[in-house]
């Protein structure tokens, strides 16, 4: 695998830069946490406006992103400091690195160039790969593991929670059926056996392996418990006026975002029965904007990726 390609696809260009910027708000001196750091493209923006005195903090499962960031980020010299890691384990990363406040954090979820660029990883279900489908390589759990060892029933239940998909119970039937007589081992064989699952008239509507390669994928890596927790336990260790900003691409990861930063926004302790407020205790934080903010045609012409992409932020306004 080549780590240290010099051209910029579009999988290694930064969604909504200007808006992350502008939002997040980074200064001399910030310290800022980038939990996805991928190949640091806006990494590479916060710390030209944090640097001198302040410092990035990149976390990423993927050891091949963090060797582009590294490659990028070279010159900053001390400016940063990457970090092999969980962003559901942020509390315990910054323990390690004696962090007790900072200034702001970014997630810029789902998977990046460093996952679609290279087939063996078996995240495409467009190009030939094993099952693998794991950000983090060192972990045990494989799309191999997923297709040929869980039940139908199992495999029903992630398609439809993870995929949201329509034929989830067909697709897992035949997925089971097929491998009582062959492990299903790369990924163009099993889009082959979805595809073979569904009507002429449901492809129609879009592939559905994109969708069931996306079940996988949050099923393989825990994305969503990852997620929730990571922005939980991000919010203790916000300054006041400090901000998070998400970046999504899919409703599950979005509805996940809005009703995370809903739960942490409500400093209201009163019962849920109470018809009204009574504990008298202020909201924690406050959204930015009014809905998910959406890049602008002009940039969707440029990169293709950030057509579904959407943006929430909230700001912390109170100490916990």
């Amino acid at each position: 695998m080549d780590f240290n390609k010099q051209h910029l696809t579009p999988w290694h260009v930064p969604v909504m830069l200007d808006e992350v910027i502008n939002i997040l708000r980074p200064k001399n001196g910030s310290i800022i946490i980038d939990n996805t750091v991928g190949g640091a493209g806006h990494a590479e923006e916060i710390i030209k406006a944090i640097a001198p005195e302040g410092i990035l903090i990149g976390i990423d499962r993927d050891k091949q992103a963090l060797c582009a960031a590294r490659n990028r980020l070279s010159k900053y010299k001390t400016s940063f400091k990457l970090i092999h890691g969980n962003f559901k384990d942020v509390l315990y990363i910054a323990k390690e690195l004696d962090l007790s406040t900072i200034s702001g954090a970014l997630y810029d979820l789902g998977i990046s160039w460093a996952h679609v660029d290279y087939p063996e990883r078996g995240f495409s279900y467009i190009k030939e790969g094993p099952l693998d489908m794991r950000m983090d390589s060192s972990q045990k759990l494989t799309a191999y593991e997923v297709i040929n060892s869980y039940s139908e029933e199992k495999l029903n239940e992630i398609f439809k929670k993870y995929g949201e998909e329509r034929y989830s119970y067909q697709i897992a039937r035949v997925i089971v059926d097929h491998r009582k007589k062959k492990k299903i081992e790369t990924t163009l064989e099993l889009t082959k056996i979805i595809n073979n699952a569904v009507s002429g008239k449901a492809r129609r509507k879009g592939h559905p392996s994109k969708r069931i390669f996306q079940a996988i994928r949050i099923e393989v890596n825990d994305e969503l418990n990852s997620l929730k927790q990571g922005l939980e336990d991000i919010f203790k260790l916000l300054e006041v006026g400090g901000r998070i900003v998400v970046l999504s691409y899919h409703s599950l990861e979005d509805r996940l975002v809005k009703n995370t930063f809903l739960k942490l926004i409500d400093g209201c302790i009163c019962p849920e029965w109470f018809p009204v407020c009574t504990c008298d205790r202020k909201d924690k934080a406050k959204v930015i904007s009014k809905g998910a903010l959406m890049p602008t045609s002009k940039e969707v012409m440029k990169n293709p990726r950030a057509s579904s992409a959407k943006l929430r932020a909230i700001e912390k306004v109170q100490p916990l």
